[in-house]
């Protein structure tokens, strides 16, 4: 008998699994809601069961271009409440956000800011806290500390998180999502790679372990000669620009390729974008630039390709979003690195919903204490 998607992560997500377990016992969300906007897919329907399995009521929504339809009848059938549907509209994504923000959740689930951005801009009392998945999200509630005033953990500044999840399975997926989308060989391609945090380095790893020749941007200097000691080219933006075939941000930041790039670029370059929100490469721009007679897109493997009047095509894969989680059978990253972070989620919304820390836990990492109990826990599994 053929096994489900679903089916085959849940098998293979031991440390959920056995935290559900115990959550079984414990019920440490009883009588609480949580509120989740996370990709919808297999491996986010392992986590929110298991909060669910702890005594929480989920209300979950989407991120932009990465619900999947079997995911949301899975967690449906399985009595969580799920908001909206399959969107790349952001206007419809924004709605569904104010929709689950209106039932006043007692935990948030955060993926990219836009829950506890919303919170901080009309908070209410019972809020206790939450967590925030990705450095793009740091980097938008950094500022929110004072508003927000709740104990929010940055499940992207663990370490394990950024070795496990960042590295190694991001750089894997998104090289992945390129062979998936494109069918081309890396051997001897010249391949520039946007930020040289720890989802950068994976990336420009993998690449270069496929044989490609791989340059590094990034505007930390430190950051850069990191990618030099590592023995990455680092050369200046323009020129790492024009000499790839393939440009790949990683950024968490906006506008990083933008539209007056296009008059460097290498005729027939490929964009791909891996961080969290499709603002990392300016599409818009790129699109509306006077000098474009024309576009494509194939639906089949969600190229566009951008023509230029004199004659050079840009290919842009996914229109921008994420590429791992979009596309023809989109996977994202491997279950055991989901596995990891998903469990590291789980066991800081038990901390807060127990109230062992404190409001000014705003915005900071995960507790060494939570780390060190999923690494163990993970070794005792795999080892």
């Amino acid at each position: 008998m053929p096994v489900s998607r679903i089916d085959w992560v849940n098998q293979s997500c031991q440390l959920l699994a056995q935290t559900a377990l115990e959550f079984d016992k414990t019920q440490p969300f009883a009588s609480l809601t949580i509120g989740t906007g996370i990709h919808l897919e297999p491996k986010t329907a392992a986590l929110l069961q298991t909060l669910a399995r702890g005594g929480a009521t989920v209300v979950a929504t989407g991120n932009l271009n990465s619900s999947q339809p079997e995911t949301i009848e899975h967690l449906e059938r399985n009595g969580i409440e799920v908001i909206g549907a399959p969107t790349s509209d952001r206007k419809e994504h924004d709605g569904f956000l104010d929709q689950l923000m209106a039932r006043q959740p007692d935990l948030l689930l955060d993926n990219g800011g836009d829950l506890f951005a919303r919170f901080a801009a009309a908070p209410y009392p019972s809020l206790l806290g939450g967590t925030e998945e990705t450095t793009s999200g740091r980097m938008r509630l950094t500022g929110l500390r004072e508003a927000m005033a709740r104990p929010v953990l940055v499940i992207n500044d663990s370490p394990i998180k950024q070795f496990a999840e960042n590295r190694h399975a991001v750089g894997q997926s998104i090289f992945e999502s390129y062979m998936r989308f494109t069918n081309r060989s890396t051997n001897g391609k010249r391949v520039t790679v946007f930020g040289y945090g720890a989802c950068g380095k994976g990336v420009a790893a993998c690449f270069r372990n496929a044989h490609a020749v791989v340059s590094v941007v990034d505007q930390d200097p430190v950051a850069a000669l990191e990618a030099h000691f590592d023995g990455f080219l680092t050369p200046p933006r323009d020129q790492a620009i024009a000499s790839a075939n393939v440009i790949v941000t990683v950024t968490g930041a906006e506008n990083v390729v933008a539209g007056d790039d296009a008059d460097l670029f290498k005729d027939g370059v490929i964009l791909i974008n891996g961080g969290h929100f499709p603002w990392e490469i300016d599409v818009e721009a790129l699109t509306k630039r006077s000098k474009f007679s024309g576009t494509s897109n194939s639906e089949d493997t969600s190229i566009i390709s951008l023509e230029q009047r004199d004659g050079r095509t840009i290919h842009l894969l996914a229109d921008g979003h994420m590429a791992n989680l979009a596309g023809p059978r989109p996977l994202g990253n491997s279950i055991e690195s989901m596995d990891l972070g998903f469990t590291l989620q789980a066991r800081c919304l038990e901390l807060i919903a127990r109230g062992a820390i404190g409001n000014d836990a705003c915005v900071v990492p995960v507790p060494t204490e939570i780390d060190e109990t999923v690494a163990t826990a993970y070794l005792a599994l795999h080892r």
